[in-house]
């Protein structure tokens, strides 16, 4: 039968209950007790109240009859008759009330009765009525009987009323006295209720704690007496209550039977691991290991495998056998190719096979009593680095229990180690007798070795020298280009300075030298306008060297622009013919230009270096051909011709300029050496042809950039043919349609003259037709050269100019702090006290002069340039030496807005 469950809280519940059982009980008696002594006392104020007021007013109205009696009889007078009527009738009431009030006293009950009697006797004896008392005043005698009488009787009546509430007062103080004895009986009852309360909870709880207590202690006790007797963990905790600390216990006991078990398997795990150590031999491995793990799991028969490579194939190799006998001598394959059966599907899936429903045709296990088949078969894979290297499979008469299971897998995780540990020892030890046969073999070869080693060494130093020379050239090397850089760099700034000084005086020559040869006030000789014309074409000679060298070191430093933009093919012939049509006529030749119709109206490059390669090419044309002529031929490439020439550029549209003279050829061993910078096909000092070599080779530089190439074909005598492939570049296309972008674009290029008419007629145009004057206009030159600023003011003063000069970004400053009528500023850069770049940054600072423009001029020209200015306040850029018409087009654009 099951022991009923008493638990701690229930025992606590109890013992409350009970006190508050024992609580209410004595509230309730005592209540009961007070109610009781409630009803007497309010019997005793009730009732001897009630008693006291009629007992009174009963002898009121017994003495108003007494005195309206008297006081008719006296006076005869019939209001004294009122009293005495209105007590006559009243007495009965009171008497009955009275009754009614003594009902539970005899006693009383009979003096009430005797009262009645004594009152009614004396009504008899006065007459009963008024008439008839009052027939008796004539005789005196009988009115002294009468008034004694009555006289005699209302004292016998008032005597017995005062008997009466003389009685009522003493049973009145008989039920005082009672309730006093009730109060004090309350009491000693409460204290004892209180005490037996008291007593009952006490021990309660003393027998709650106890129970709770007496289980802790019990339990206390036996663990304390458990780890008193070490390692052993067979005895376990007995408590015979049913409650919390039952469970305490009973966790107890679980604890110790899980710490057991863990015990257990250490223990077994220490034993196979001291067992299997120190085993060089795989079959001597599998041999014990086999035999423990059968005692250690309960089975009755057990193969071990290892993996071997079997006729060039991994597999499964049998190595050891427990319990084998009769058909099972040999039981199982002797060996099992990976993924063969269960034991082959083991090693790929890496996971223990647990069959629980066996066959009985699985195997038989046999002993010398008999036979029998196996319960559970257990297939286990030993693994090591994520690859089973082992496969033991056991069976058993009964089922693995978890414990086992449990041990098992700590087992796995050591042995896989073991048996590589071993795996390793015997190839170790397999090796090792190879390295000593080989040793012996060395031994004999080592001296023949000995002389090549010595060589070897004597190879090695000789490397080595080797490679901390080539170390200390590459470190050589390292440091001669950041030399050459930091050349470069010198180099790049040295042209930049040199472009600047050349530009500043080149500038007041062209502007001069123009100014003579339009000679607009008809002052000159044809002679001096023809002097002037070659100072003119001297200066721009020297602005195209300049550009060159300029070109060339921004090749170089990898700093060359290119701009993408919109190219309108039907200019080219004009702008050709325009720049080159003199030259052929000088010379005597034939200039021919020949544009495919299949050239479309709009190409895709940068129109400034195209039309800078095709000028390039063609002033090599004509300053090598003596006679004959000049072609020049535009068309479209095809699809064979890209793929093989731009294969780059196969999806794109290609055009071929080519450039084609009757020249004097080049010689065959002189045609790639032209295309390099300072190189030409006669360099001495006598030669008959003069140029810096540079054209050629910025031509091809730019053909790079702008996604071509140059190819050429010559015969020395013949003429040469130089034809350049370039692309469309839609997608690298930068919009820009104004006509001050325009400008800007052209200021790169003083000799596009065509490109300048251009420009003026579109400004002329969108100016609604306004013409080239500047009358009146205040325009201010900012530069320190005394040669510009006295160029620029006849060029301007021969306009109508207004001109200022401030030879400083200070003095700017100072001229326009007194006139703010200042329409356009000149400012150039480098100059003294404060540069153009300051000057533009203070000058956009003051909202007055915001929208003023300033055209920045600079003989500097490099890529920067632009920027630089345009971030420091120009609203346009144009670099020295200046074209007068092109200055003018760009004035024109900035006063017209």
């Amino acid at each position: 039968m099951k022991k009923m469950r008493f638990g701690i809280r229930a025992k606590i519940m109890i013992g409350y209950a009970f006190i508050i059982f024992c609580l209410t009980l004595s509230f309730v008696l005592v209540n009961y007790q007070l109610a009781a002594m409630q009803r007497d006392r309010n019997y005793v104020i009730e009732h001897d109240f009630a008693v006291n007021r009629e007992s009174n007013l009963l002898e009121k109205y017994v003495m108003d009859m007494e005195n309206g009696q008297r006081g008719y009889l006296l006076t005869g007078e019939v209001k004294y008759l009122e009293p005495y009527t209105s007590g006559q009738t009243k007495w009965r009431d009171s008497f009955n009330q009275l009754k009614e009030l003594t009902t539970d006293n005899p006693v009383q009950e009979r003096n009430l009765l005797a009262l009645k009697e004594s009152i009614e006797s004396w009504l008899v004896q006065t007459g009963g009525t008024m008439p008839t008392m009052r027939t008796g005043l004539e005789n005196e005698s009988y009115f002294n009987f009468s008034f004694f009488i009555t006289h005699q009787n209302i004292l016998d009546i008032r005597s017995q009323l005062s008997r009466f509430r003389s009685l009522e007062m003493g049973y009145v103080k008989e039920r005082a006295a009672h309730l006093d004895a009730q109060n004090e009986m309350l009491t000693h009852s409460l204290f004892a209720m209180l005490g037996v309360v008291l007593l009952f909870s006490l021990i309660a709880a003393l027998l709650i704690s106890r129970s709770i207590v007496g289980t802790i202690k019990q339990v206390t006790k036996s663990i304390i007496k458990l780890s008193s007797m070490k390692r052993d963990r067979s005895k376990r905790i007995h408590v015979t209550m049913n409650d919390e600390v039952k469970d305490l216990a009973d966790a107890t006991n679980i604890l110790l039977e899980s710490q057991e078990e863990i015990e257990w398997q250490q223990r077994k795990l220490t034993e196979v691991v001291h067992m299997l150590q120190g085993i060089s031999n795989l079959e001597t491995l599998g041999t014990i290991f086999i035999r423990k793990a059968a005692e250690l799991f309960d089975a009755s028969f057990g193969v071990f495998y290892i993996r071997n490579v079997h006729e060039s194939k991994d597999c499964m190799m049998r190595l050891a056998t427990y319990a084998a006998m009769g058909e099972n001598a040999e039981a199982g394959k002797p060996y099992f190719q990976i993924g063969e059966g269960l034991l082959g599907q083991c090693v790929i899936d890496k996971r223990i096979v647990h069959l629980t429903h066996v066959p009985e045709s699985y195997i038989s296990l046999k002993s010398g009593l008999g036979s029998a088949g196996a319960q559970s078969v257990l297939i286990v894979p030993i693994i090591h680095n994520q690859e089973v290297i082992a496969i033991m499979e056991l069976a058993s008469f009964d089922k693995f229990s978890s414990l086992q299971l449990s041990l098992l897998d700590d087992i796995l995780e050591v042995l896989g180690t073991i048996v590589n540990s071993v795996q390793t020892r015997v190839e170790v030890e397999r090796l090792l007798r190879e390295y000593q046969a080989m040793t012996e073999e060395l031994q004999i070869q080592q001296e023949e070795l000995h002389m090549t080693n010595e060589q070897l060494e004597e190879r090695n130093r000789y490397a080595d020298e080797r490679s901390r020379e080539l170390e200390h050239m590459k470190v050589s090397f390292e440091e001669h280009a950041i030399q050459l850089e930091v050349s470069s760099r010198y180099k790049s700034e040295f042209l930049a300075n040199m472009s600047h000084e050349l530009r500043t005086p080149l500038n007041s020559i062209l502007i001069l030298s123009q100014m003579l040869m339009e000679n607009s006030h008809r002052t000159l000789t044809q002679d001096e306008q023809e002097y002037a014309r070659v100072i003119h074409s001297s200066g721009n000679d020297l602005l195209l060297l300049i550009n060159d060298v300029l070109d060339v070191s921004k090749v170089e430093a990898g700093k060359l622009d290119i701009h993408i933009g919109e190219l309108h093919t039907e200019w080219l012939p004009e702008l050709l013919q325009s720049q080159f049509e003199k030259v052929a006529e000088q010379r005597k030749l034939n200039f021919e230009i020949d544009m495919d119709a299949q050239v479309p109206a709009v190409f895709y490059t940068d129109e400034q270096r195209l039309s800078q390669i095709i000028k390039n090419l063609l002033s090599n044309a004509f300053k090598f051909t003596h006679q004959g002529a000049v072609q020049v031929e535009f068309r479209m490439c095809k699809a064979d011709q890209i793929a093989e020439l731009l294969p780059s550029a196969a999806h794109m549209q290609v055009m071929a300029v080519t450039v084609k003279d009757t020249g004097i050829g080049i010689p065959q061993d002189k045609q790639e050496v032209i295309f390099e910078p300072f190189r030409q096909a006669d360099g001495t000092t006598n030669r008959k042809y003069g140029g810096t070599g540079l054209g050629l080779s910025i031509s091809r530089e730019l053909a790079r950039l702008l996604g071509g190439s140059i190819h050429m074909q010559s015969e020395e005598g013949k003429g040469s043919t130089f034809t350049l492939y370039v692309p469309s570049l839609p997608h690298l296309m930068g919009v820009s349609n104004t006509v001050h972008k325009e400008v800007a674009a052209a200021s790169t290029n003083a000799d596009n003259e065509y490109f300048l008419r251009e420009v003026s007629k579109k400004t002329a145009e969108q100016e609604n037709g306004y013409s080239h004057h500047f009358k009146d206009r205040k325009v201010l030159v900012v530069d320190d050269d005394v040669r510009n600023v006295f160029a620029l003011c006849n060029a301007f003063e021969q306009e109508g100019i207004i001109v200022s000069v401030a030879q400083n970004g200070q003095e700017c400053l100072d001229l326009l702090a007194k006139d703010d009528g200042i329409e356009l500023i000149l400012m150039d850069i480098m100059m003294p006290v404060m540069d153009g770049y300051e000057a533009m940054r203070l000058i956009r600072k003051n909202s007055r002069y915001a929208d003023v423009p300033i055209i920045a001029l600079t003989a500097k020209a490099m890529k920067q340039d632009r920027d630089i200015c345009l971030q420091a306040g120009a609203s346009d850029y144009i670099s020295k030496p200046l074209h007068v018409n092109q200055l003018f087009s760009l004035m024109q654009v900035w006063l017209s807005q």
